[in-house]
């Protein structure tokens, strides 16, 4: 038996890897971004100087704050009702909210439009009876309500899991003590919420700050304008490379400053089943505000869904004609999905590589969270402004439109980095803390080591990896608003084309078929990776 061997990689090449993908990141983000403050006329005075870009700057994070605050108000109650009251589909209801955050926008603006919109069910509805209701859908209540749509969801979940982390014998107490409802809640629900609270609101502030599709479909106007969308449109409508130059510096500069003071709040990882054992934790008075915010959470986020579903089956047996032009703009997301997949998760294990090695290996753990930060970094510079850099140092040097796969292939693969980096980090990392000598006793190397020992327990992680990075590239907006063209479409892209044309029963079938490829994929790659069991040190042994 051979001893001593390395593995997987010679240790005094650790190195190669993650300083290949490092310069990868840096060159294709820093460059554009060289290009941005090379603009003339490119200065952080002149926003103050303008009312507009000080109106787009103030609007930006006036309405993340908004969103931010209200999703959280609606959360609060509903995760309070769902925690206490157990009914019928409970368990997928949270499902379904856990769908929210892998959910292209551009499918649930289509839901919206659907339910909210000039000729939606609720606007229909309130007509019949003889209340109608004013056009609320464009402008700030509509980019509020797409938002609140999408992140109190996310909250409501993260709260319910808080709530579940309460001891059994807390509840036990203050039913002993016959505490009224008011203090169990002050004294036992929320001191587990606060604790997520602040991380909660920055996290939705930023994902709000950086949203780009919402904006640029129920904006309205120039008087519901991000930063993002105004770069998009400076760039695209006007060829106004000094504004998009300008405006992309203060997006990078204030978007910097959100993700700073975002401190990192860890994604819930427990289970989505409940936990605790039901128990009597209201009194009977209760039950009319658990079901008031019920009835307002789900009124709000279920019939956006059924819509989708509804009119995408009516409208997928009624135009047949569209079907070859449906099914090559299909063929087409699904090749840069998978690309850009691909592309994120080999990123993501040779940075990974190396990180582990500096962590674990050479007792640097603060060096490894430093290379493994490259991998984020797209978190400081939206897609949007990353676009419009490679768009100016692109564009005297190669035709962009007819190299625009392969550039919104790259932007969404470095889009989705940051996802992929965190379902394989902790695996890895737990790998080489497992396995390492037992590997190095056994002198498992290089192929030998990644077929018997790496693959196996990192098959799982690393499908999950492949379905975020495919996922978040299906449902990208940004980088193909900008490098799109008549021979390069993909979903999204259609589907907000036939969205601000009216074609509604068009919009119905592309919306239907980007959500079913969604779901499909994550229950597809969840299944093949499963069906690799995972080795344990015995059978290593064995071989």
């Amino acid at each position: 038996m051979v001893t001593g061997c390395q593995p997987l990689m010679l240790r005094r090449f650790w190195w190669v890897s993650g300083g290949l993908v490092a310069a990868l990141i840096l060159s294709v983000t820093l460059g554009p971004l060289a290009a941005l403050l090379s603009q003339p006329e490119t200065s952080a005075l002149l926003l103050w100087q303008d009312s507009y870009l000080t109106h787009v700057a103030w609007f930006s994070l006036k309405q993340a704050a908004l969103s931010a605050l209200l999703s959280l108000l609606l959360a609060i109650p509903l995760a309070r009702a769902l925690f206490h009251r157990q009914f019928p589909g409970k368990t997928l209801l949270l499902h379904l909210f856990g769908l929210s955050q892998v959910l292209p926008v551009i499918i649930a603006l289509f839901g919206l439009v659907a339910v909210h919109g000039a000729q939606g069910w609720l606007t229909q509805l309130m007509r019949q009876i003889g209340l109608p209701l004013p056009d609320y859908l464009f402008g700030l209540s509509g980019i509020l309500l797409a938002h609140v749509f999408f992140n109190m969801p996310l909250a409501t979940r993260w709260l319910v899991q808080a709530l579940e982390q309460i001891p059994a014998n807390h509840w036990r107490q203050a039913a002993q003590l016959d505490m009224p409802e008011w203090s169990r809640f002050c004294w036992l629900e929320w001191p587990a919420m606060r604790r997520l609270l602040p991380g909660l609101a920055s996290l939705i502030f930023m994902l709000c700050f950086t949203s780009f599709t919402i904006v640029m479909a129920l904006g309205g106007g120039p008087q519901a304008t991000t930063l993002e969308v105004a770069i998009y449109q400076a760039l695209r409508f006007d060829f106004d490379l000094a504004s998009a130059g300008q405006l992309a510096c203060w997006q990078l500069l204030l978007g910097t400053l959100v993700v700073l003071s975002y401190g990192w709040l860890k994604p819930a990882t427990a289970s989505l089943s409940s936990s605790h054992q039901p128990v009597c934790h209201y009194q009977r008075h209760a039950l009319l505000p658990d079901c008031l915010a019920l009835v307002c959470g789900l009124g709000l986020f279920l019939p956006p869904l059924a819509a989708i579903v509804w009119y995408g089956l009516q409208a997928l047996f009624d135009l047949a004609w569209q079907q070859s032009m449906l099914l090559r703009t299909t063929l087409q997301s699904l090749q840069i999905a998978l690309s850009a997949g691909t592309l994120a998760l080999v990123l993501s294990i040779g940075l990974l590589l190396s990180c582990r090695h500096l962590s674990i290996r050479r007792q640097s753990p603060r060096w490894g969270r430093l290379l493994a930060g490259t991998g984020s970094l797209i978190l400081l510079i939206p897609t949007s402004v990353l676009s419009t850099g490679l768009f100016i140092l692109l564009q005297e040097k190669v035709d962009l439109f007819a190299h625009g796969f392969w550039l919104v292939m790259l932007l969404n693969a470095l889009a989705a980095l940051p996802y992929t980096l965190r379902a394989l980090q902790e695996p890895m990392a737990d790998l080489l803390l497992r396995y390492d000598r037992l590997a190095d006793s056994l002198g498992l190397t290089g192929f030998s080591r990644l077929r018997w020992l790496e693959w196996p327990l990192l098959c799982r992680p690393a499908g999950r990896a492949l379905a975020l990075g495919m996922i978040f590239s299906l449902g990208d907006l940004a980088a193909i608003a900008m490098f799109g063209s008549d021979e390069l479409q993909t979903l999204p892209w259609l589907l907000y084309q036939q969205l601000g044309h009216y074609q509604m029963r068009a919009a119905a079938a592309t919306a239907l078929i980007l959500l079913l490829l969604c779901i499909t994929l994550l229950w597809l790659v969840e299944w093949l990776a499963s069906r690799t069991e995972h080795r344990e040190p015995p059978s290593l042994l064995e071989s």
